[in-house]
């Protein structure tokens, strides 16, 4: 095992470099950093005062050296302008170039400056991603157990009724995307003008104009069911649907194996096959699904976030992208990098615990 958590360890920290260098050189284009001059000092500047800023700010670098520098494995650029000052990525306004770090990149602590909002990226990137993890916290919450719920129970009887009709449901919650289901609780719950809200205002059911909040900006300081609801429903039912098919498949599988068959021809009680026999080896595969849902919550969250003014990772990522804040994008490529690899190693080593028939050497 041992041996099997160097190697996958290895690998991930050479899919790292692979998957952050693709970033760095897509976000680090020419037309990407004369928009960043441009934004940074005047719209209507000259190609020379363009590459003039660029080459004192080390932009125009050889791709590979940019690299190193803002990963922190060379020393970082440092420019000598005119006036004897000296200015760098390792040196802060103000400070003593003499004093300033050689090194300053991500494997020193340093994920660099963000252009938007002004301070370093870590100071932003640390309450955005504590928004996420609640909020995917609370979708693997209400997701999980309601997709192997509704798997279980379609796979224990395939093809009867209470099949069909969850195995439909199933397909239908993930055939709809985020930026639809979403559209469509707001329309129904958090519209005042809604036949739901206003019938549930008649009868006297709710106090306030509607059952839900469209909006979970105040769910970043004061979650309730009102304003957090919506958020979370609307990514756990579309991550649920996979999870209810696979599951629904593994059980249904399980359901015609011969010790099951075994089992029944000794006259043990369909409810004891089930959870005793069935469960635990149907749930194998779907632990992989479970487990890979967390780094596709990432990207669910994009859109909702937007959708809901939730201010988190995906709500940042939108905006460093539409103001052009490279260190930003850069900061939240590594985050993402790192939960989608921690993610698929813990996948790897649960699986191997779960299903003794495969061996690690």
């Amino acid at each position: 095992m041992g041996l099997f958590i160097l190697r996958r360890v290895g690998m991930m920290i050479l899919t790292a470099l692979c998957l952050t260098y693709i970033v760095f050189f897509l976000t680090n284009l020419y037309p990407n950093l004369e928009k960043l001059a441009k934004t940074q000092g005047n719209f209507r500047m000259s190609d020379e005062a363009v590459a003039s800023f660029l080459e004192k700010g080390g932009y125009l670098q050889p791709m590979p050296k940019k690299y190193a520098e803002w990963m922190g494995l060379m020393p970082s650029y440092r420019h000598t302008h005119e006036d004897g000052s000296v200015t760098g990525r390792c040196i802060a306004p103000g400070s003593d170039p003499a004093e300033a770090p050689q090194f300053c990149g991500i494997l020193q602590g340093y994920w660099g400056f963000s252009t938007i909002s002004k301070v370093p990226v870590s100071q932003v990137l640390q309450p955005r991603l504590a928004n996420t993890g609640f909020l995917m916290l609370c979708v693997m919450l209400v997701m999980v157990p309601m997709a192997l719920l509704v798997g279980v129970l379609a796979g224990m009887r395939e093809g009867s009724r209470l099949d069909r009709t969850l195995s439909t449901f199933s397909i239908t919650t993930t055939a709809t995307p985020e930026y639809v289901s979403g559209v469509i609780f707001i329309a129904l719950f958090a519209a005042s003008s809604s036949p739901i809200n206003q019938w549930l205002k008649s009868s006297g059911l709710i106090e306030g104009k509607t059952l839900f909040k469209g909006s979970a900006s105040k769910a970043m300081t004061e979650p309730s069911f009102e304003n957090f609801t919506l958020p979370v429903l609307t990514i756990a039912l579309y991550g649920m649907g996979y999870i209810a098919r696979m599951t629904r498949a593994s059980m249904a599988e399980v359901m015609t194996a011969q010790y099951i068959r075994t089992a029944r021809l000794k006259g043990v009680s369909f409810g004891k096959i089930v959870m005793k026999h069935a469960l635990r080896n149907a749930l194998i595969a779907p632990f992989t699904v479970i487990m890979l849902q967390i780094p596709w919550l990432l990207n669910g969250v994009v859109i909702v976030e937007t959708l809901f003014q939730y201010k988190g990772l995906g709500w940042e990522l939108v905006r460093a992208a539409g103001n052009n804040d490279i260190e930003m994008l850069l900061g939240i490529s590594v985050v993402s990098v790192v939960v989608v690899l921690v993610t698929q190693l813990i996948s790897d080593i649960g699986y191997v615990y779960l299903n003794p028939r495969i061996s690690v050497t």
